[in-house]
């Protein structure tokens, strides 16, 4: 069991739907680094094209 997050009231929780506002949570963490990124190229344009970068 992981820790969650709610993208609506921020509380943290260890459940799959928050207990505050009945939302279904997600997971906090960012994804894990890798140098040899093999999507990141298609991730620059995809945010280059609605206007991120």
């Amino acid at each position: 069991m992981k820790m969650k997050i709610c993208p609506k009231c921020n509380t943290y929780t260890m459940e799959d739907i928050c207990s505050v506002c009945k939302v279904p949570t997600v997971n906090p963490h960012p994804p894990k680094f890798s140098p040899e990124d093999k999507y990141g190229k298609y991730r620059r344009i995809i945010k280059k094209e609605s206007g991120v970068l």
